[in-house]
């Protein structure tokens, strides 16, 4: 079994956490953004609470350990491993609790090129140990709004992961999905569910708009968020997610093998 601190030096040399490759340009950009809530980075979420800029900042600061200056505004960002760490372990538990009652999960990602193994994983070990992995709404469509327009996709899994797809694509050597941030696909997914009578996930976990979208709609989910995804720890903070993983959730997607090795034996559910 991978030991905490063999995950730990893993996290800072694939640079998972401690120094990222997302700026802190990139972040404090998020940050104002979702202040002035604007849909790209809400993600799903409806804020209940102002979340002034310095809020977000004081929040990602104790949740991920980025810096809570103000006055610094370039350079590389920081996660905190053992904020990373801490978070895994929360997630393996709850990944756990799944297991053990044979929950229903969804599982969906708005990054699939790098993260598709990671959720992989998790579904096949949580279908191995009882759980039903939820595939509904394959083939529906979903439009979604991106700074090039309106772009249309159709929802797929891999592996019993959703994802979209631009229409006509197939998943075949590199194509897996396309990256986005909507909480559509989830809406699409959930509306699709309910509509043939359930059932339905007693737990979501994803990114971006996957989580963001299913916590908003009452859903429990947890999943992965860099420090430019504010939306998913303001979930948590109000109350609408239950854990969020910080980490770089863009690198190669070999370098989250360990993770899934480490989450799946924290769970008790490895193969």
């Amino acid at each position: 079994m991978l030991s905490t601190g063999a995950l730990r030096a893993h996290l800072l040399a694939a640079r998972l956490a401690g120094t990222v490759a997302t700026t802190r340009e990139e972040s404090l950009r998020s940050y104002r953004l979702f202040a002035a809530r604007d849909p790209r980075v809400l993600i799903g979420i409806n804020p209940r609470g102002p979340w002034r800029q310095t809020d977000l900042l004081q929040l990602m600061a104790e949740k991920c350990g980025v810096s809570d200056d103000p006055r610094v505004t370039s350079g590389p960002d920081v996660i905190d491993p053992e904020r990373t760490l801490s978070a895994l372990h929360a997630f393996a538990e709850r990944l756990a609790n799944a297991a053990r009652r044979g929950e229903p999960v969804l599982l969906g990602t708005g990054h699939p090129h790098p993260l598709l193994g990671f959720y992989g994983a998790l579904a096949d070990a949580l279908s191995a140990a009882g759980c039903e992995v939820l595939t509904p709404a394959v083939g529906e469509r979903v439009d979604i709004t991106t700074r090039f327009g309106l772009r249309t996709y159709n929802l797929g899994y891999v592996r019993r992961v959703a994802l979209v797809r631009e229409p006509g694509a197939r998943s075949t050597g590199g194509e897996t999905g396309a990256h986005t941030h909507s909480p559509l696909p989830v809406r699409t997914v959930l509306d699709a569910a309910a509509k043939r009578g359930g059932p339905l996930p007693e737990l979501v976990i994803g990114d971006h708009g996957w989580v963001c979208g299913a916590g908003q709609l009452g859903f429990e989910a947890i999943g992965l968020a860099d420090t430019n995804d504010p939306a998913l720890f303001v979930g948590q903070a109000e109350g609408r997610v239950s854990v969020v993983v910080p980490l770089d959730d863009a690198v190669r997607s070999d370098y989250y093998r360990p993770l899934t090795r480490y989450v799946l034996n924290r769970a008790c559910l490895s193969q």
